[in-house]
């Protein structure tokens, strides 16, 4: 079997079962997220080198406080913490002396604000607006693949200029244009068919930008905890992808941008 097929297959299983979760109902998708949040939580341990079994107990309490029991206020917190954790990481793609994590207290640090509280998010994402709309996160996650995808077209058809060669030498500043311009006519399209009437066409552009952007940055985040462990991938639990991590790195980064753009900007 060749690669491509291998990819084709298990992409599409991947596609298939995170679909099917989200419109099952909200239970599904929760035990879903939880079950992906701990996958990528192993690669990420074997990346960082932590072994500790508390971000394993603490992920699914997490996810399940922050869906139904903490206060709009500790969200807020916990959303707080969460962005000022995403500008460290980007800041340290631009550190080359300096490796992080490096002691246990901030390799457990980092599997909370970086993984752990995202994974919450991505959670919450369908609750935006109160009850549970799969609509929502589905849409999201079209911003993401598309991105992903034309980023990888473009990039590898017309890309000249590395974006960040240091921590992703594939990645071009032509395939991240390419990228955030389909994704800007997927939220173009979106907003014609879409029937929430809370978000309107410039709603859907930002959060298509929202995507593009820091997804792309979240891909790159993880570029650099591989090439600090000297990993190709984070993984082979998805033949001809890599591992979870590989392929969520974008969302679950995104995640708390999509959250706050959703729930206090709207």
């Amino acid at each position: 079997m060749s690669n491509l097929t291998r990819r084709a297959i298990s992409g599409s299983v991947y596609v298939s079962l995170f679909i099917f979760a989200i419109l099952f109902n909200e239970k599904s998708y929760l035990i879903l997220i939880g079950v992906f949040g701990l996958i990528c939580l192993w690669e990420l341990s074997k990346l960082i080198q932590l072994k500790s079994i508390i971000p394993y107990l603490l992920l699914p309490i997490s996810i399940y406080c922050t869906s139904y029991y903490i206060s709009k206020n500790g969200i807020l917190a916990i959303l707080g913490i969460t962005l000022l954790c995403a500008i460290r990481l980007i800041f340290h793609l631009y550190d080359t002396k300096n490796k992080y994590p490096s002691s246990l207290l901030s390799k457990l640090d980092l599997t909370i604000r970086y993984l752990i509280f995202p994974f919450s998010f991505l959670a919450l994402i369908p609750f935006s607006f109160g009850s549970y709309q799969s609509d929502i996160i589905i849409c999201i996650l079209i911003f993401i693949w598309i991105n992903d995808s034309f980023a990888f077209i473009v990039g590898t058809t017309l890309g000249k200029n590395k974006l960040f060669k240091r921590v992703s030498p594939k990645k071009t500043i032509e395939g991240f244009l390419g990228g955030w311009l389909f994704s800007l006519v997927a939220a173009f399209i979106i907003s014609k068919y879409h029937t929430q009437s809370n978000i309107n066409l410039l709603d859907w552009i930002l959060l298509a930008s929202i995507v593009a952007v820091f997804g792309t940055i979240g891909d790159l985040i993880e570029s650099k905890f591989k090439r600090q462990a000297n990993a190709k991938d984070s993984g082979t639990l998805i033949p001809g992808h890599g591992g979870f991590l590989d392929r969520l790195d974008s969302l679950y980064f995104v995640a708390p941008f999509v959250y706050l753009y959703l729930h206090y900007i709207i």
